[in-house]
């Protein structure tokens, strides 16, 4: 019997979000909010963006942003929700499947949140290419589940994953001294399982910013 094949990045990602008339919540990512709300707003790059929830709240501050993501699908939603709030002007999409093509150009804000995945991804060479994308004087900004929620036993793990470390990433990213740490830490918030059970999670929180 021959060996099942691991599915292809583009056909999963596309196939997930044909599976649900919305796949998130509509909502920005907290950790998003919270660490650049206070930022002047310029231009923004956000990496794996799917329905456009933060394109759509970082526009809405006066930022222009692009998302890029791999599925068509979210690209098109996140298009028409960007339309729909009057944000077109101020806001792009981009089609990529990371690690193999990346936007080009320099941002004021890099945003990379959760980009995390079942199926094949060049984290570590995304991450890179994130901060070469950053500007002089710009931020990067990354999330990560720190691990998977307290309430989920280990037979219910939907897949293999390995998580990050705070220290691991910084080792892996290796910036140089023109990069100034402004964030790392772990973020523990409340969370809910489908059938009612309570418990945390946690996510690793980093910000640099470039200083030349």
């Amino acid at each position: 019997m021959s060996t099942p094949q691991p599915q292809a990045p583009a056909q999963f990602w596309e196939e997930r979000y044909r599976s649900s008339e919305r796949l998130w919540s509509g909502d920005p990512n907290p950790l998003l909010v919270r660490e650049v709300d206070a930022l002047e707003p310029g231009t923004a790059l956000d990496l794996g963006c799917g329905e456009g929830s933060d394109v759509l709240w970082l526009a809405s501050r006066g930022w222009r942003a692009t998302g890029v993501d791999i599925s068509s699908t979210a690209l098109e939603r996140a298009a028409a929700h960007a339309a729909e709030a009057g944000l077109a002007e101020r806001t792009a999409f981009e089609q990529h499947e990371l690690g193999l093509s990346f936007p080009e150009g320099g941002f004021d804000l890099v945003s990379a949140q959760f980009l995390q995945s079942p199926v094949a991804l060049d984290q570590d060479g995304v991450l890179a290419r994130a901060a070469e994308a950053v500007a002089p004087g710009g931020t990067l900004l990354i999330v990560m589940h720190a691990g998977w929620p307290s309430w989920m036993e280990e037979d219910e793990y939907p897949f293999d994953a390995v998580f990050p470390t705070l220290q691991g990433v910084l080792d892996g990213l290796a910036l140089p001294p023109t990069w100034r740490v402004e964030t790392r830490e772990t973020v523990e918030r409340s969370l809910t399982s489908p059938d009612g059970r309570t418990g945390t999670r946690g996510d690793h929180v980093w910000r640099w910013t470039r200083t030349a």
